[in-house]
């Protein structure tokens, strides 16, 4: 389990400044950071341009082109994600400090079965939809550009559920140590 930066700790630091410590931590297995240590140590992840038989190119735009497409990935990917929030704060009926496990188990062979992609396309595209159904039901509106956490999270809560991605809360003994 790898702690990273990711742009969704800058909104949420910017719409809930209540909230006191933000993490965002992502799994990966050892194969994966075996390639990706030997793609970084051979130079292709860099972002700078690097001159090549007389061209400019990207390293990394030059990966992306040769590596196979995530959406062919579906037949042969197997096992499940899970996306999940764990959150410690004051109850709101007074009686002290809770931590919960809000979480999302999604299959990898039934999101390739039920749409012909693995389970990463799946939890990404299932979430955009909603979200654009929220706008055009007029359950989410406003002018400007808005994220998700400045609107009301149940419908959509509600809507995963009703769309393939279910959640469930579990009550945790007390706050997480990292």
């Amino acid at each position: 389990m790898y702690l990273m930066y990711h742009e969704e700790i800058e909104s949420l630091k910017t719409h809930l400044p209540e909230i006191k410590r933000i993490r965002f931590w992502m799994t990966f297995g050892d194969a994966y950071i075996m390639h990706l240590n030997v793609l970084q140590a051979v130079g292709m992840t860099r972002i700078d341009p690097v001159w090549y038989e007389g061209k400019e190119i990207i390293p990394l735009q030059f990966l992306a082109a040769v590596l196979p497409k995530p959406e062919t990935l579906g037949e042969t990917t197997k096992g499940n994600t899970n996306i999940g929030v764990i959150a410690t704060g004051e109850a709101l009926d007074g009686s002290g400090e809770k931590t919960f496990y809000i979480k999302n188990i999604c299959s990898h062979e039934a999101a390739y079965e039920e749409t012909g992609n693995q389970a990463v396309s799946y939890t990404t595209g299932v979430p955009a939809m909603i979200g654009a159904a929220m706008m055009v039901r007029g359950d989410w509106r406003g002018e400007g550009v808005f994220n998700i956490e400045q609107m009301d999270p149940d419908p959509f809560m509600d809507m995963l559920n009703a769309h393939g991605l279910p959640w469930t809360v579990e009550e945790m003994d007390g706050p997480v140590g990292f």
